[in-house]
């Protein structure tokens, strides 16, 4: 540099001249040196970048790739406290419940179906944005599990059309507000799975029942109103009679509604909602219809998730969890759809 700098310097210049041109010929190798370390500190970090972009998408298509495998966990059991937050040992969100109890495969047991297309219905009315973005997925992928059951057993199918009703209207509101962070994903991975949702309509609409040689009126009639008598749901009832004449008039029986109110509803409640017939009687059929616009039907599973009181563990009856009780049976409280959403509600 002093070479460079003596080079440059012409004869006669005073020492203060001197000391200048050589400053001069020092700042500009530094400027150059810098420049070129900046340059490889850029290149650099762009290497860089690309390189956790790279890994940020392999880890997200192989993510994707599972999409349509639920995420499974080795425990079917999930430890929760209603008092826990995010500093206390437990804590635990709907999302992450979602994920770890086996709902895949609870879809396949007739006795845990209606509860988890239940759950399915409550998380699409209110806590669809309260899920994380796997959770979310799996929430789709079991619904298309549900839909290719029910479209191979050709059984519940006004029950899923309600479903996906009641969700399709739910994503119709939260799409309209995309911008403020309600969804988690692209709106165009949202639109996608409306039309998938639409194409589900679609197919449970085109659904053609198989007939069979035997039919329900075939059957003797102490026997079809036994059979009706089984029936928890008013509109079966209504749907069955527009079957055929005979079928109308047995559905008409007020023994039949009379039943229906009683295992729906209170004697409170009912007393609060008499109607009666031209003939003075107790319109039956009139107060099942009015007392369910009012009043909340009673649910009635097979089988149901179970929160163990003795040591706060969430789990699917008969599963195995380390509970430490000496009788873990009577530790356990079962609980209903609207129960297992509400542990979540801190």
């Amino acid at each position: 540099l002093l070479e460079q700098a003596a080079s440059q310097m012409k004869p006669g210049l005073s020492w203060a001249e001197t000391l200048a041109q050589y400053l001069k010929v020092m700042a500009c190798h530094f400027i150059s040196v810098f420049c070129k370390k900046e340059d490889h500190n850029e290149e650099n970090l762009f290497n860089s970048l690309n390189y956790d972009v790279a890994a940020k998408k392999r880890k997200k298509d192989l993510l994707n790739n599972k999409a349509k495998i639920q995420y499974f966990h080795q425990e079917k059991w999930i430890y929760v406290h209603k008092g826990s937050t995010k500093e206390r040992h437990g804590y635990c969100t709907l999302g992450e419940a979602f994920n770890r109890l086996d709902f895949s495969s609870a879809i396949l047991d007739s006795r845990r179906f209606n509860y988890v297309v239940r759950l399915l219905e409550l998380i699409a009315k209110s806590q669809l944005t309260s899920l994380s973005g796997i959770a979310q997925k799996n929430y789709m992928n079991i619904l298309e599990k549900v839909v290719q059951k029910v479209l191979e057993d050709q059984q519940n199918i006004r029950l899923i059309r309600e479903l996906l009703q009641t969700l399709y209207t739910s994503l119709c509101t939260l799409v309209q507000r995309v911008g403020k962070s309600v969804l988690v994903g692209n709106i165009n991975m949202w639109v996608h799975r409306m039309e998938a949702i639409l194409h589900w309509q679609q197919q449970l609409n085109n659904i053609q029942i198989t007939r069979v040689r035997t039919t329900f009126t075939d059957l003797p009639l102490c026997l079809q109103l036994n059979i009706m008598q089984r029936l928890s749901d008013g509109r079966d009832l209504v749907s069955l009679g527009q079957v055929a004449p005979d079928l109308q008039v047995l559905t008409e029986d007020r023994l039949l509604w009379k039943k229906l109110c009683q295992y729906h509803f209170t004697d409170r409640q009912i007393r609060k909602r008499l109607i009666l017939s031209d003939k003075g009687q107790l319109d039956w059929k009139k107060m099942y219809f009015k007392l369910i616009r009012c009043y909340p039907r009673k649910e009635q599973y097979g089988d149901t998730l179970q929160l163990c009181r003795h040591c706060h563990i969430l789990s699917w009856k008969g599963t195995d969890h380390p509970c430490t009780a000496n009788n873990p049976e009577t530790c356990s409280t079962s609980l209903s759809p609207q129960d297992f959403i509400n542990l979540f509600r801190f």
